[in-house]
């Protein structure tokens, strides 16, 4: 039998991130553990921090995956919810994490009859339980600069990463920047894939979509993302509707005052094909920070799997596909893409990611790890 994974993420449900759509895939092949967030900062004297503690700790009295948009557990996995303390940098965390999370997941192995993992994670913070678990390989999967990311606690977990990256039998990168940045000898890189048939099979048109022309953004609504471009594009392009979907993480109060700016909340991931495919335009409208610059992120795929138009502001990750998108500089420029749509090329855009599948990307991971472990 193929060796088991224990996978340390962000915590199992909501919109899956590509560690997620990995992990599905991987417990189809073989037995996965998945680890919930340990976090990357410690808390803050905040209510929205102290909820969030609240919420693991409820979480670890009686375990269950969130219902909120929730993925399903796959059959070959198990989530842990993890008994650990966020606060990077901090040397007695370090040891209690050590202590009573390994604990915890080899009681998960146990249970199961499993033993001698690899283990696998996309966040630094799990490099204090690494050697704990008597596992046959790490790996780490590396698809953000931590040490630019938002809402990280840089300096420590920057010092986490890299003795995860010395320590690690394997390092994947999901994009240039990131392998130039890590500089590891054992670097594959992974870069990610895309639910192609789910965002190219047609799909109803949704009930809140406004009529008339319609450009669109689906994601979290973050630091990263160009509100002020956004808000001028509306004022100036009266004739078009602005339709933006996710949770609101960012001051967006000057696009609340825009008749043509339509803030729909978060949407389930079954749900966005529909969106994306019946909008004139798919939407990128990235500020240019260290996190953008080192990002793949996965809605460029899923946009042109749908063969929606796409206008983005300019970053690396677009490399590959830029031919087949449209790249804006400003308000002003993503105006003048606007009017030089080209829906008829839907094919030629899916053709770029019809092959990038996240059944590809796991497979390539799965052939790597396993010479790992050989």
């Amino acid at each position: 039998m193929a060796r088991p994974l224990v996978m340390f993420g962000e915590d199992w449900g909501g919109l899956p991130s590509s560690t997620q759509h990995l992990a599905r895939r991987f417990a189809e092949d073989r037995p996965v553990i998945w680890v919930n967030s340990i976090g990357l900062r410690r808390p803050r004297l905040t209510l929205k921090d102290a909820g969030r503690v609240l919420n693991k700790l409820r979480r670890m009295i009686a375990p269950r995956v969130a219902p909120v948009h929730a993925v399903p557990v796959p059959a070959g996995m198990t989530v842990v919810h993890p008994r650990a303390v966020s606060w990077p940098g901090s040397a007695l965390a370090a040891v209690m994490n050590r202590v009573l999370l390994g604990r915890q997941i080899r009681k998960a192995l146990a249970d199961r009859g499993l033993e001698r993992p690899i283990l696998w994670t996309s966040l630094p913070s799990a490099v204090d339980v690494a050697g704990a678990l008597g596992a046959a390989g790490l790996v780490y999967y590396c698809c953000d600069d931590f040490e630019g990311l938002e809402g990280v606690d840089h300096g420590p977990v920057g010092r986490m990463e890299r003795r995860l990256v010395a320590r690690a039998d394997l390092v994947f990168t999901t994009s240039d920047h990131l392998a130039r940045k890590l500089s590891a000898g054992n670097h594959v890189s992974l870069p990610h894939g895309a639910d192609t048939d789910h965002f190219m099979t047609p799909a109803p048109r949704p009930a809140d979509l406004p009529t008339g022309k319609t450009a669109l953004f689906y994601g979290s609504l973050s630091g990263w993302i160009d509100t002020g471009l956004l808000a001028e594009l509306a004022r100036t392009r009266p004739d078009w509707n602005l339709v933006l979907i996710g949770a609101v993480q960012t001051d967006v109060s000057e696009l609340q005052t825009l008749d043509n700016v339509h803030l729909l909340g978060p949407r389930a991931h079954a749900e966005l094909p529909g969106y994306v495919q019946h909008a004139d335009a798919a939407l990128l409208p990235f500020r240019d920070t260290p996190q953008i610059r080192a990002c793949n992120p996965l809605k460029l795929r899923e946009y042109l799997a749908s063969g929606t138009p796409v206008v983005s502001t300019d970053f690396p990750a677009l490399a590959p596909y830029r031919a087949a998108i449209q790249v804006a500089e400003g308000a002003d420029g993503f105006s003048t893409a606007l009017d030089s749509l080209d829906p008829k090329a839907a094919g030629r855009r899916q053709s770029l990611v019809r092959g990038e599948t996240w059944e590809a990307r796991a497979d390539q991971a799965l052939a790597a790890i396993d010479r790992i472990a050989a």
